[in-house]
């Protein structure tokens, strides 16, 4: 299908696939009732890019960040991963919403000197000390760690269950076991910490491709701008640009509305979570003659569990059983304000084959209605804030099938999934437009993710109808007559018109802004974690 027959695809064709569709879905910090009780297995945001480090122009990258809010004083036992699940990243490359090929993490932690730990002489008996580490860690020395955390990695291709399963080893050798390093307990224990979490950067062989992948696990800074206090305190501002443009400073915006600020952010560097970060060859995982790849995270744990009433180190309690999904990640945001609350625990466990059972509320979504119940009577729009053009087909688009011309599967079934286009070129950092596609940076969200996209806003304008009004892509999608940076560039998607999204074109956000000039230009790309103590320079011993 050539771009422009796919940008003439009519909103009645899309609408046919609302049927098997579901919501557009999730980014996660403790978005459902019954992941609370599993904070090691909670994943929090997916990212799925073309690499933009200089000389990995052939890989995809793929990041999936669970353990959400790790403040960085969090000892003395920090954050390691659990033991009794295993944590999935999911890809499928044929658009059949069901996955074509798996990547399965299972962790072990162990304690130094053959499971003693490290004692030290009291009066002459040899005492285990309470502490994962019994003094500095550096990069050529880790003697005084206590505790050591190793994690393997399964490629399994077809059914992540029941498919043909081989292990991921470090290159150009049989060895099976990776290390994830200690989490960031501050510049005493660790006074170089890059030194020694780099050394954990592995290159990998997997099968069936000539190319090695590059794997690393590790605490990393949460890379996730969000003004979550007040969006969930009934968006407690005016969730409209301040400014004549985003940071100018001047007040020219709307009156009242909320201005940039990285005082507004909640959690960008402020708070560390753990990262599974793995790069792969895009000719490795895409399939022939499609260049769309989607992709998603889960995690899993085993579906019993007895509690041992004299727990051990290493025996706290006895798992079995099948493995029961306890997480799904993939679009920001999905579970924590689109699902509603009956649902959120079962979407938690479900499948993108299965989403056909949540269309609902991304045809008919409950979040613009909200918007309109909380902003629509003081600005006098009662009843003339959320989208009119009901179902939303523009959503499934956005959200659930990919865009015609862009990032949608030549034979796409609707489901929730980050989906890229391989094909794209990847935006080099410092030229990246954190309003990704909508910028005219195709490499941009909707079309994958990257740690720079300002996902609130681009959702937050979505969802109100930006689709609707004409966008500034016709040159990138390849309109006949289009003229870069002309009025010719302006076109309309054809989902919906600028009458039934009466806000579509406000420059709606939630004043927490992101760049990705802020983030690490190279694998893993999210930033070093945020130290426990202290916050400045190394302590001298």
């Amino acid at each position: 299908m050539t771009t422009k027959s796919a940008l003439a695809m009519s909103t009645a064709i899309v609408a046919a696939m609302v049927g098997s569709v579901a919501p557009l879905t999730a980014s996660s910090h403790r978005e459902a009732p019954a992941i609370t009780e599993h904070p090691k297995v909670d994943g929090t945001d997916m990212y799925l890019f073309r690499s933009y480090e200089t000389g990995r122009e052939g890989y995809v990258t793929l990041l999936a960040n669970y353990q959400p809010l790790q403040v960085n004083y969090g000892g003395p036992n920090y954050y390691t991963m659990d033991a009794d699940g295993i944590y999935e990243l999911h890809i499928d490359n044929d658009g059949d919403a069901i996955e074509d090929l798996t990547f399965q993490f299972d962790f072990e932690n162990a304690l130094a000197n053959n499971g003693a730990g490290i004692g030290l002489d009291i009066g002459g008996e040899s005492v285990a000390i309470p502490l994962k580490y019994a003094g500095p860690i550096l990069a050529n020395d880790q003697s005084l760690l206590n505790e050591i955390e190793t994690y393997s990695v399964t490629m399994i291709e077809g059914d992540r269950r029941s498919g043909k399963r081989s292990a991921i080893k470090q290159a150009g050798s049989n060895i099976t076991t990776f290390t994830k390093p200690l989490d960031h307990v501050g510049l005493k224990t660790l006074p170089d910490y890059d030194a020694y979490a780099d050394q954990y950067v592995y290159d990998f062989d997997m099968a069936g491709c000539d190319l090695p992948g590059r794997v690393f696990v590790g605490q990393r800074a949460e890379a996730f701008a969000l003004n979550l206090g007040e969006v969930f305190d009934l968006i407690n501002f005016v969730p409209i640009e301040g400014d004549s443009e985003p940071g100018a400073g001047d007040g020219g915006g709307f009156d009242n509305g909320i201005t940039q600020s990285r005082d507004n952010d909640d959690l960008f560097g402020k708070i560390n979570v753990t990262t599974i970060a793995m790069e792969l060859p895009i000719d490795c995982v895409t399939s022939e003659g499609e260049p769309v790849i989607g992709a998603w995270t889960t995690s899993s744990l085993p579906q019993a569990e007895l509690e041992n009433p004299s727990p051990a180190y290493e025996d706290t309690s006895r798992t079995g059983g099948a493995l029961v999904q306890q997480s799904r990640i993939s679009i920001p945001l999905v579970n924590e304000v689109v699902i509603g609350l009956p649902d959120k625990d079962r979407f938690n466990g479900s499948e993108p084959i299965d989403d056909g059972s949540f269309a609902t509320y991304v045809t008919n979504p409950t979040f613009p209605r909200l918007v309109e119940l909380l902003f629509g009577p003081p600005l006098g729009l009662e009843n003339a804030v959320a989208p009119t053009n009901l179902p939303r087909t523009d959503l499934v688009a956005a959200f659930l099938t990919g865009l015609p011309g862009l990032n949608q599967p030549q034979n796409v079934v609707g489901s929730e999934m980050l989906r890229l286009n391989t094909a794209v070129p990847a935006t080099a950092r410092d030229a990246q437009k954190s309003f990704g596609v909508v910028a005219e940076d195709l490499a941009g969200f909707p079309n994958g993710r990257r740690p720079g996209d300002d996902v609130i806003d681009i959702i937050l304008r979505v969802a109100m109808g930006a689709l609707c009004h004409p966008v500034p892509l016709g040159f990138e999608l390849g309109v006949d007559g289009a003229v870069e940076n002309t009025e010719s560039d302006l076109i309309n998607l054809g989902f919906c018109a600028p009458e039934d999204a009466p806000i579509g074109a406000l420059a709606l956000t939630d004043g927490a802004p992101i760049s990705a000039s802020e983030l690490q230009d190279a694998f893993p790309y999210l930033n070093s974690p945020v130290p426990g103590s202290p916050n400045g320079t190394a302590v001298s011993n």
